[in-house]
């Protein structure tokens, strides 16, 4: 890279450290610290869970499908769109409604202390090693740019730049999160989530100049690459990866955290359609640079699997590096490193939250919120050296992201549905839980491993080997849980508490005013603001260039002006 683009990634590493530091001011306790006081703007609940769903993983993964098989890619990414519509339209109100603290409350009040440290630890040992795959992906990206050359490496030849790489991407999370809590993650992401789509909206364009436009692409596709479907990515797998995202985004815990964050149950539903509705055409956008490139870079008549692997892991830098700019390639980084960060950020506040209200308040007899709000931070900082000494590893795990995609497929219904289906069944106990995970689980680690065999002369025995994974992680918990709530007689003791909690939030969403705080649209307008400025001294070093950057950069200003106008008005609002 560039000396300018090293100077923009590092300029936006310090800002969002800066604003970590600024939202701190916001951070009187626990409540502030892990649900941002319950007074979240819905917008930017919604587009921090958006985020949420992105990290590095997302341009190597995704953006490979996108350079292989084509708009399948983009069919698999608009089953998150369809998954968060459908929870926000039937469970998304009703976390809000219950008046916890924490998704493992629910767990602990609802299922028992054993299930509670069940999900507690199982979900953060799997979350964990994923945000640690997204840290060393991010990591490897910058230093493939900076070397221009693949950084695949052995333990023992792991490159001193990664490792620096890897240890101050986590540092500056770590950082933001420790002082600003969720009100930090929440603003960061919205930033991150204008700065992604702007950066991509240029690349497409540049690209899209190159190649003669869409026609220029539509006939230059190769055969297939315009299906709907292709190879292992049937219609069956995107039913299954609908339920999937259904159950994790209507279950899991960084997402539960989004309808927590909110003044009331109206707006736990409004940021959660709003983030459906984003991903429903936001992949049509993000992930045309790979399949784009396909036609720049074609895959050479008998490449190797090796070789077609190097291609799909670099189709989405490469793009981005063909056609930006001296300083955007930086940016294009620091939009990556967003995505990264989002991920990583949501699961280290969330999971520090569940530790000191749920794990480590109980063991102490009197404690004051000052002294909790200290041991969330210090849980903050101990949960990311875990997930950087995991990065540091990752190397030794050979592969940790595969291993992490078909965990996924396996293991997120089995864990999640009998916590969903305990939302909305009074009926449902704590046997359907064990139940489920004791069946699902062993099953689904079984043909992960390859302990199961499919048949070798049956082609209709192999076809539903090939759909047994499917079926295992999604169609089987589904229908344990199911049975175990129609044959359930009468209400589950534990949901006396339930209705409890619900009853006590009820009275109190009263009295709200449902007012969101307007500092945070403060923040991100005059960041925006401030960006777009910046943008600017870029302009001497791309002669060529300059109409493209001054636009980029009017674009990104008049982004936050409108945030600002939006803010005023929302102050106004609420001071009547």
């Amino acid at each position: 890279m560039h000396s300018a683009d090293w100077i923009v990634l590092s300029a936006y590493l310090a800002a969002t450290v800066g604003i970590g530091v600024l939202l701190g001011r916001k951070v009187k306790s626990t409540a502030d610290l892990f649900a941002a006081g319950g007074a979240s703007p819905w917008w930017a609940s919604g587009l921090s869970a958006f985020m949420t769903m992105f990290s590095a993983n997302t341009f190597v993964v995704w953006g490979g499908m996108a350079y292989e098989h084509g708009i399948v890619a983009i069919m698999v990414n608009l089953c998150y769109g369809i998954a968060a519509l459908l929870a926000g339209y039937t469970v998304a109100g009703k976390w809000k409604r219950l008046g916890i603290r924490t998704p493992a409350e629910f767990v602990e009040r609802r299922f028992g202390k054993g299930a509670l440290h069940f999900y507690t630890w199982s979900m953060m040992i799997y979350r964990m090693v994923g945000a640690a795959g997204a840290l060393y992906a991010i990591a490897t990206l910058t230093v493939a740019v900076t070397r221009g050359s693949d950084t695949a490496v052995s333990v023992g030849g792991m490159p001193p730049e990664l490792v620096t790489a890897i240890l101050i991407f986590a540092a500056v999370v770590v950082l933001y999160t420790m002082i600003g809590g969720l009100w930090a993650v929440l603003m960061t992401d919205v930033i991150q989530f204008i700065v992604l789509n702007v950066a991509v909206i240029f690349v497409v364009a540049l690209i899209l100049l190159d190649i003669g436009g869409l026609g220029g692409f539509i006939a230059q596709a190769p055969e297939g690459f315009l299906s709907l479907t292709s190879g292992r990515y049937t219609w069956f797998f995107l039913f299954g990866w609908v339920a999937i995202h259904y159950f994790m985004i209507g279950a899991e815990f960084a997402f539960v955290q989004r309808y927590l964050c909110v003044p009331t149950a109206r707006d736990a539903r409004r940021g959660t359609v709003l983030f459906g509705l984003m991903y429903l055409f936001s992949p049509f956008l993000w992930l045309l640079p790979p399949l784009l490139w396909r036609v720049q870079s074609p895959i050479p008549e008998g490449a190797t699997d090796d070789m077609i692997r190097v291609l799909k892991e670099e189709a989405y830098i490469k793009s981005c590096r063909h056609v930006l700019p001296i300083g955007m390639v930086g940016l294009m980084m620091a939009a990556m490193f967003s995505a990264t960060a989002s991920l990583i950020s949501s699961q280290l506040n969330v999971f520090s939250g569940v530790l000191t209200h749920d794990i480590y308040r109980p063991l102490r007899n009197q404690i004051t919120d000052r002294s909790l709000l200290l041991a969330g931070r210090l849980f903050t900082l101990l949960l990311g050296a875990v997930i950087a000494g995991i990065a540091l590893c990752i190397p030794m795990l050979g592969g940790a992201e595969r291993v992490i995609i078909s965990i996924t497929e396996l293991m997120v219904v089995p864990l999640l549905a009998p916590i969903l289906i305990g939302l909305l069944s009074r009926k449902v106990n704590v046997g359907a839980l064990w139940l489920t995970a004791g069946i699902c689980i062993p099953l689904g680690l079984m043909l992960h491993f390859r302990l199961i065999v499919p048949p070798q002369d049956s082609a209709i025995g192999q076809w539903l080997f090939d759909q047994s994974k499917t079926f295992v992680g999604v169609v089987l918990p589904m229908v344990i849980v199911l049975v175990a709530h129609l044959r359930a007689r009468g209400v589950d003791h534990r949901w006396r508490r339930i209705e409890a909690l619900q009853a006590a939030e009820t009275e109190a969403e009263a009295t709200r005013t449902g007012r969101a705080d307007a500092a945070p649209a403060r923040i991100v307008g005059w960041s925006m603001v401030v960006l777009g400025a910046g943008m600017t001294c870029l302009i001497p070093l791309n002669p060529g260039q300059r109409s493209i950057i001054l636009l980029f950069a009017l674009l990104v200003a008049a982004i936050g002006l409108a945030m600002l106008g939006g803010a005023r008005y929302l102050q106004s609002r609420n001071a009547s």
